[in-house]
C-alpha cells in the first residue's frame, strides 16, 4: 500500500523526467528555428525557466529524502530525441512543433494541478508552494503558444507560399 508521500515522491520523479524531456525538445526546436524569431526567443526563455524548475524539483524529491530515477530520465530524454528527429522529416515543423509544444505543456500543468494536490495531502507544503509556483510558468508558456499559434501559422503559410523562402523553421 502506497503513501500520499510515496506517491507524491514517485510523482516528483516523473516530473522531473518530463521537464528533462520538455529541455531536450526545446533545445531541439530551438536550435533548428531560423525564420521565427519570437517563437525562437519565447522557447529559449522556457528553457532557461524548464532548467529552474528541474532544480527545484530535485529539491522537493530530496527533502522528501528521494533522489531522481535515472531510467525515467533516461526514458524521458529518449522520448524528446525521437520526437525531435521526427520533426525535423516535417516540411511543416514549425507549426508541428508549436502545436506539440501547447499539447505538452498542457500535460505539464496537468501533472503539476497532480502534484500541488499530491503535496498537500501528504502535509508537505513546501512541495505543493514549488509545484504551484512552477505550475504558474507552465500555464503562461501555453497562453503564450496558444495566443501565437495563429501568428505562427499565418507566417508558416506566407512562407511557405513563397518559392524563395524556408518555410519549415
Amino acid at each position: 500500500m502506497a503513501t500520499p508521500r510515496d506517491n507524491l515522491l514517485d510523482w516528483l520523479r516523473d516530473a522531473h523526467a518530463m521537464e528533462q524531456q520538455a529541455e531536450s525538445m526545446l533545445k531541439g526546436q530551438a536550435e533548428r528555428l531560423e525564420h521565427y524569431p519570437e517563437l525562437k526567443g519565447r522557447i529559449v526563455r522556457h528553457i532557461e525557466e524548464t532548467q529552474g524548475q528541474q532544480r527545484v524539483l530535485v529539491e522537493c524529491i530530496e527533502r522528501l529524502g528521494g533522489s531522481t530515477s535515472t531510467l525515467k530520465d533516461l526514458a524521458g530524454k529518449l522520448m524528446a530525441f525521437g520526437q525531435a528527429v521526427g520533426g525535423m522529416a516535417m516540411s511543416d515543423e514549425v507549426v508541428k512543433g508549436a502545436m506539440a509544444g501547447y499539447v505538452f505543456e498542457n500535460m505539464e500543468i496537468a501533472s503539476y494541478t497532480v502534484l500541488i494536490e499530491a503535496a498537500e495531502a501528504a502535509g508537505d507544503s513546501a512541495t505543493a508552494q514549488a509545484c504551484r509556483s512552477i505550475l504558474k510558468e507552465e500555464v503562461a508558456m501555453a497562453e503564450w503558444l496558444k495566443e501565437h499559434l495563429p501568428e505562427v501559422t499565418r507566417a508558416f503559410l506566407a512562407r511557405s507560399a513563397d518559392p524563395d523562402a524556408t518555410a519549415k523553421r
